[in-house]
């Protein structure tokens, strides 16, 4: 079982050797990289690609661990407790009715693999990796309520991915196979881009692009613009038939783009390119 691309995700040779190595070493796959560059889609197209199941788990800042275990409705017992009907007696003195399974339960009791994703894992409470570690290390956890063990019938492909927005502990990342995802260069953008547009005409492609990368590398921007925003870009540039002049610059001076709300996304930014321009223009 193997990773070798697929026709809507351009992977790069080192993803794919990550992807197999966690595979092989069966491990997770911590994933990082700066938003937009393609973290859970990856968990996506290569489930796809495999013909795994893939289930999702979208970590915020209020998860806890024990949610992806089970949680137990203690709340709906009692209320069933207190209603006087028989139907609800036999109910309520059967635990196992108000255990409601969590994403690795399903995961671990699935009559297949599956891939499991745990998207940004760092949004969560530092303690929040921690808490997971003999879980995904052993693959089986206990059911205090039923007194029962739980353990995977088959080992699921993990993903995990973080935006780096806070260290993750030494003990975790022990037992993960790590890749970064480097923000794509030119060919392999283009790449990408002609998964997303084909048949874009390479004028109107080798423009943008230029107005992208001078965006993007363009020094103290809080929020570079990503790999998504490009592609809303182009998105817009097409919908509103935008003019490959409009894009060409013959000064070879950066100027601002149409559009330009679909790369920039705060008042900072917007503000410091325009200055930029401003000085280019009166050669400050």
């Amino acid at each position: 079982m193997k990773f070798q691309g697929s026709d809507n995700y351009v992977a790069t040779q080192d993803l794919m050797l990550a992807v197999n190595a966690a595979i092989t070493l069966q491990r997770p796959l911590l994933v990082k990289g700066e938003p937009g560059t393609g973290k859970t889609m990856l968990a996506e197209e290569v489930s796809t690609a495999l013909g795994m199941p893939l289930l999702q788990w979208h970590v915020k800042s209020t998860t806890k661990a024990q949610q992806g275990l089970y949680e137990y409705d203690a709340v709906s017992r009692l209320r069933d407790s207190q209603l006087a009907d028989e139907e609800s007696s036999t109910k309520v003195r059967d635990i196992r009715n108000y255990i409601v399974q969590g994403v690795l339960w399903q995961a671990f009791t699935a009559d297949q693999p599956v891939a499991l994703l745990i998207d940004e894992i760092d949004k969560a409470d530092i303690e929040f990796p921690n808490d997971l570690l003999r879980e995904i290390d052993r693959m089986e956890f206990y059911v205090y309520e039923t007194r029962e063990l739980v353990r995977a019938k088959h080992r699921p492909l993990v993903f995990i991915t973080s935006n780096n927005e806070k260290e993750l502990p030494d003990a975790f990342l022990r037992r993960c196979f790590f890749h970064y995802i480097k923000f794509p260069d030119a060919d392999t953008m283009k790449q990408i881009v002609d998964v997303h547009f084909p048949g874009l005409k390479q004028e109107l492609l080798g423009a943008a692009m230029k107005t992208f990368y001078d965006v993007r590398n363009l020094p103290g921007l809080k929020k570079k613009p990503s790999t998504s925003e490009l592609l809303d870009w182009l998105k817009l540039l097409l919908a509103e038939d935008i003019p490959l002049e409009v894009l060409q610059n013959k000064d070879e001076k950066v100027s601002v783009p149409p559009l330009v709300g679909a790369l920039l996304k705060n008042e900072q930014d917007v503000t410091l390119f325009e200055k930029l321009v401003f000085m280019q223009r009166h050669n400050r």
